[in-house]
């Protein structure tokens, strides 16, 4: 993890030094907060290209996540992203209240990878043990128009209930929220994530914590592209039982302005090099070749179509 990390931190040197290489021979790995799991990912995914596409130099980008990512993506300010299915749908349609001022049109498919579970954690302290307890309650509900607080709001709406139940709503990324929590300042956080995500790991070896089921019926009303899910025992330090939750698909995203060498080689290299990824982070155990069509809400980029064509798909 170290030698990922470094690798981000050089890529991050990138920003601040003039760029000569043309778009075609740069790629910007979009991601997340750095204690997410976008973020080891998207640092896999810069060292894999940079190994294995000649004369391509990589960076990652720290971000506020999904609909960030998605909104640079169309401004052509990236050229790979990762991002909730939701929040790509949203963005394909333009929906203003979930950040998108008008339908991004420029988005394309590059795979889907893995799923991002909804988890939703406690102080045992705070007394909350059902999401209903969260009635009343602090939460940090992911950074603002982030995916995972637009998941937030699904998810509250699909419970009849809303921010306004809670007595107070933080809108930060996961470190700021686990940090919070340990200091007594608030009660609970619900982070959209991969199982095992930094943050939570680092919260439940800290402190007594509570991982809070999703009610099967909130899951039931939410619908596609929601599925029901299972955060297994062990998950987390002190977790000594599976818990039910939701959890929604995560996309790779490109822009239609990326080359189709370029887009194909992004989707033939993510496959073909998986023990690399998932040494990044254990979500990427979860990406698999027979599951990358499935739900892809927008086009596919016509480089990542020509792989899928020679895989047989």
């Amino acid at each position: 993890m170290r030698n990922f990390l470094a690798a981000a931190a050089a890529g991050a040197t990138m920003i601040a030094a003039p760029l000569t290489a043309s778009a075609q021979d740069f790629i910007n790995v979009l991601t997340g907060g750095t204690s997410g799991v976008y973020y080891p990912l998207g640092v896999g995914l810069a060292k894999i290209y940079a190994d294995n596409i000649p004369d391509i130099q990589t960076q990652v980008q720290s971000t506020k996540a999904s609909v960030e990512n998605l909104n640079l993506l169309q401004q052509g300010k990236g050229e790979i992203a990762l991002a909730l299915g939701d929040s790509v749908k949203l963005a394909a349609e333009g929906d203003a209240e979930a950040g998108f001022k008008a339908p991004l049109d420029k988005l394309r498919g590059i795979a889907a990878v893995y799923p991002n579970y909804i988890q939703i954690v406690a102080s045992k302290e705070s007394g909350i043990k059902t999401f209903a307890d969260l009635k009343g309650k602090s939460l940090s509900v992911g950074a603002p128009k982030s995916g995972t607080e637009l998941n937030a709001r699904k998810i509250f709406a699909a419970a009849g209930m809303s921010y306004d139940d809670l007595s107070k709503t933080e809108y930060l990324p996961f470190g700021e929220s686990v940090e919070l929590i340990k200091n007594r300042q608030l009660d609970a956080t619900l982070q959209s994530a991969g199982l095992g995500v930094a943050s939570l790991k680092d919260l439940s070896s800290s402190m007594d914590v509570v991982i809070v089921s999703v009610p099967a019926e909130v899951v039931e009303k939410l619908g596609a592209p929601y599925i029901a899910a299972t955060i297994p025992a062990g998950t987390y330090e002190g977790q000594t039982e599976d818990v039910s939750t939701v959890a929604v698909v995560n996309f790779l995203v490109t822009h239609s302005d990326v080359s189709d060498e370029i887009a194909y080689q992004m989707t033939k290299l993510l496959f073909e090099n998986l023990p690399e990824l998932e040494a990044a982070h254990k979500a990427a155990t979860q990406i698999k070749l027979e599951n990358a069509l499935n739900g892809m809400p927008i086009p596919l980029h016509p480089g990542a179509e020509k792989y899928y064509k020679e895989m047989g798909m």
